[in-house]
């Protein structure tokens, strides 16, 4: 194999690798060493069949994997022979030119690592605010956890539905005239106000009684899950079943027993530690922001345009998602567009720091276990249908790239933790309201939110945002700690509307490895 280097500019390099006929004829022979005992053709026993023959047969086949073996070992040992630490994974291009039976030029184009001198975690200074649980915050949370728990009782049949009231409806939908799957439904609840249905349905039902007749004219939204519905008008023909109104709820021991408990001071004890979590949450989201911004602040290097770009689709991508959920799409699109550079911004700090991180837990021994790799690998897995499971487990253990994208939160919390270990730490009481303060005083230093590299993730990147009347999601969402993105499950089909997701509270940078061997691939 003969590699000359033809580009080498900042954090690019490009070679052009030369492999031979010869290796790639030799690669063919062991192919079909491998695949003789399996051969079948009629005259011969079975593994007896000569080698040119099966060459005549699957040659073409056998040529084209032994060249794509020879192009993977090729890019192995360049990686190797260079010592190069990849970004993302090489792009590699075979010469338009290349003829079966004659050597074969690829291109092997990729973005480096930086190097990244041994960052500095001396001088380390943080406060902690922390937030008592007292009663009065342990009654709040009590309070809202009755609220989602609302019970309707049944109403005067003269009574007309209003904001808050539960309506009981058959519908049957239709658009055009015709009737589409899963447009039917007996005995729906309908809380009227709650944004549970499609935009315009829960509107029109303001005001009707028990027995009322009534067709509702909706539009599905552009992004409703059922392509053959997106963006069209609907007829909803509704008959009503019964009105509901709320029932006073009484916070009490009976209340607590109703929910299994044996008393309110148990429900009171439960929630006091569900307070203390959502309050640690928040600490430690403070705590992590101040500790990223003074290693932003110490440490300046170019990173990886690919890593960088990959970010900011990202980032663009939950941002566009979120305006299309505003009054006024167009307007919260072209309030976005002003802000491109300014996100673009915050896609490299997310990358710069999430090497950065890497850099530091691995000068510093810190790693993932394989049992926690194992819990971690079987969490995922539980969001997949039991049949779908194992399948899931054996393609991350196959997958370095899937494993490292599942890795990368818990690597980078590790590390996290281990520089709160090494810092200075002063704690401060405070107040909730002052805390959240202080976490939104933050968003507008063009801090990043959202869950870490990856995910999946299942797990969306939301970076912050200023303060404006058409942009997407409220400030108010974005101290919540880890609250997840995630659609709402489909109560009934036709009518349900999909959820945009929350903002997560925690800032995460885009983490990043070292590429392993086989498979030149840095981003977790």
């Amino acid at each position: 194999m003969k590699t000359v280097e033809t580009l080498n500019e900042g954090l690019k390099r490009e070679y052009r690798v030369t492999i031979t006929a010869k290796d790639i004829d030799a690669r063919v022979d062991d192919e079909v060493k491998s695949i003789a005992p399996t051969v079948r053709m009629p005259g011969f026993r079975p593994g007896k069949v000569p080698p040119n023959l099966i060459r005549k047969m699957h040659g073409a086949a056998l040529s084209a994997d032994a060249l794509n073996k020879a192009i993977e070992a090729g890019v192995r040992d360049l990686i190797a022979k260079e010592k190069l630490r990849p970004a993302l994974q090489p792009a590699v291009t075979l010469g338009e030119d290349y003829e079966a039976g004659k050597d074969a030029e690829v291109t092997v184009a990729l973005e480096v690592l930086p190097d990244i001198e041994a960052p500095s975690i001396e001088g380390l200074k943080l406060e902690r605010l922390t937030v008592p649980a007292d009663d009065k915050a342990v009654m709040a949370k009590i309070e809202e956890f009755a609220a989602q728990m609302k019970r309707f009782e049944e109403a005067p049949k003269t009574k007309k539905a209003a904001q808050g009231d539960q309506v009981i409806i058959d519908f049957a939908g239709s658009v055009d005239g015709v009737a589409f799957d899963g447009g039917t439904g007996e005995d729906m609840a309908v809380e009227i106000g709650s944004g549970q249905l499609i935009p315009g349905f829960e509107d029109q039902l303001v005001g009707v009684k028990t027995g009322d007749e009534k067709v509702l004219k909706v539009t599905f939204p552009e992004d409703y899950p059922v392509e053959n519905l997106k963006g069209q008008p609907a007829d909803f023909a509704v008959t009503v079943k019964e009105v509901k109104v709320p029932a006073a709820a009484s916070i009490d021991d009976e209340f607590a027993k109703s929910l299994g408990l044996e008393s309110l001071d148990k429900l009171k004890e439960i929630m006091k530690d569900q307070v203390e979590q959502e309050l640690n949450g928040l600490t430690r989201t403070h705590m992590k922001r101040k500790l990223l911004d003074q290693l932003a602040a110490a440490h300046d290097f170019d990173v990886p345009p690919t890593m960088v770009e990959a970010e900011f689709g990202q980032i663009w991508q939950q941002l566009e998602h979120e305006a299309s959920h505003e009054e006024d799409v167009e307007a919260a699109k072209a309030e976005l567009e002003k802000d491109r550079d300014e996100y673009r911004s915050i896609a490299v700090r997310r990358v710069r720091l999430g090497l950065l991180l890497s850099e530091i837990g691995q000068a510093h021994g810190v790693q993932v276990s394989q049992q926690e790799m194992q819990r971690l690998v079987a969490q995922a897995a539980q969001q997949y249908r039991p049949e779908d499971r194992q399948r899931f487990m054996e393609y991350v253990q196959q997958d370095p790239l899937a494993a490292a994208q599942l890795r990368a939160p818990l690597y980078e919390d590790k590390v996290v933790d281990f520089l709160f270990d090494k810092a200075e730490i002063s704690d401060r009481e405070t107040t909730r309201e002052e805390l959240e303060a202080a976490i939104e005083a933050d968003d507008d230093g063009g801090h990043v939110h959202g869950p870490g590299c990856g995910h999946d993730h299942d797990h969306d990147h939301k970076p912050a945002k200023k303060a404006a009347a058409k942009k997407p999601a409220a400030k108010k969402d974005a101290v919540k700690e880890e609250a997840k993105a995630e659609e709402a499950p489909a109560k009934k089909a036709p009518a349900k509307k999909a959820a945009a997701p929350k903002a997560e509270a925690e800032e995460k940078p885009a983490a990043a490895k070292k590429a392993p061997a086989k498979k030149a691939a840095a981003k977790k």
